[in-house]
């Protein structure tokens, strides 16, 4: 197969172009390295079947350069933080929709097979019932969310209207190697990066937040069930682990498991604005028609994301938190 990856220096991308390359595929890996890191794919670069492309997918001329031949596009590219979108809200919008419009629109002029669109749990908002299937209401209180509901009913648009094959996947809260641990990080990655630097986890609000963790090793077994699926998928498809922990109690864990327990406590400050209070996955519709599940326990996934941390060297990951 011919795969585009938008967003292929990213982290789930990154993962993702790893795996098809070694698995044979071409790969070409659009990124604008707004998120990306050219460090998680240095390791390919001298592949024959990889290549990096430094884009954006609002320039719509580039998109038709590259989608010549494309089996499939996994579309990850996108504003991907709610900070910042509360920020900057027009160049979520900008990105996160108008960019997604451009993939589905070159997709259907040259013919591509399959679209799979990477939404969000975060459309969904905070939880109205538990777990949260794909039927849940979409009602996100944040840009962010509000661009990602945008791009995923279009990308239904684009479906139902020109029969195109686009599968929209919305995972909940993915962690592991590669994930940014600055500025715009996951909650995961900067807890580890402090407490191992002996600082202590900064907590927004009271910490009685939850989410669904899902391990990078199990999202990425998610993506490629999407891919490979021969038959057809009728809409969303929810990936997460069906089980949700509250970030106070996250911080706590990641504590002991560092080997920090004693040493550091938590640091409470105010809460962010719009923030989702809870989130847990129903992934049943993955297991009924992949026989998908997650195999990472928490704790398996925390401990080897730490493990990778301590170990890793380069100093792209040593910014301060």
């Amino acid at each position: 197969m011919k795969i585009l990856v938008t967003g292929g220096a990213g982290f789930i991308g990154s993962h993702l172009s790893e795996k098809y390359v070694e698995e044979g595929h071409t790969v070409l890996c659009l990124d604008n390295l707004m998120n990306g890191n050219l460090v998680n794919i240095r390791h390919l670069l001298n592949k024959r079947n990889f290549k990096l492309i430094i884009g954006d997918v609002r320039d719509i001329d580039l998109l038709e350069k590259l989608m010549r031949g494309v089996d499939v596009v996994l579309h990850l590219a996108a504003q991907i933080h709610v900070d910042r979108s509360i920020i900057e809200p027009k160049l979520t919008y900008e990105i996160n929709v108008l960019g997604t419009q451009n993939v589905l629109e070159v997709s259907r002029m040259y013919d591509v097979k399959r679209v799979v669109f990477t939404s969000s749990s975060e459309v969904y908002g905070s939880a109205k019932y538990v777990p949260m299937d794909e039927k849940h209401p979409l009602d996100a209180p944040h840009p962010y969310g509000a661009s990602k509901i945008a791009a995923d009913r279009m990308c239904h648009a684009y479906a139902k209207t020109y029969g195109m094959d686009v599968v929209i996947v919305r995972p909940f809260n993915i962690f592991g190697p590669k994930q940014k641990d600055s500025g715009y990080g996951g909650a995961i990655s900067i807890f580890v990066k402090r407490v191992l630097r002996g600082t202590p986890p900064i907590i927004y609000g009271d910490g009685k937040q939850s989410r669904d963790y899902t391990y990078i090793k199990d999202a990425v077994r998610a993506f490629d069930s999407v891919v490979k699926y021969e038959g057809e998928i009728e809409g969303p498809i929810n990936f997460g682990t069906g089980k949700d922990i509250e970030i106070e109690k996250l911080a706590r864990l990641i504590i002991k498991l560092c080997g920090k327990e004693g040493e550091i406590e938590p640091v409470h400050v105010e809460p962010r604005p719009s923030e989702v209070r809870r989130l847990v996955a129903d992934y049943s519709k993955a297991k009924r028609l992949f026989g998908w599940e997650p195999k990472y326990r928490l704790e398996e996934g925390l401990m080897e994301f730490i493990d990778w941390y301590r170990n890793y060297k380069s100093e792209e990951w040593s910014k301060p938190a």
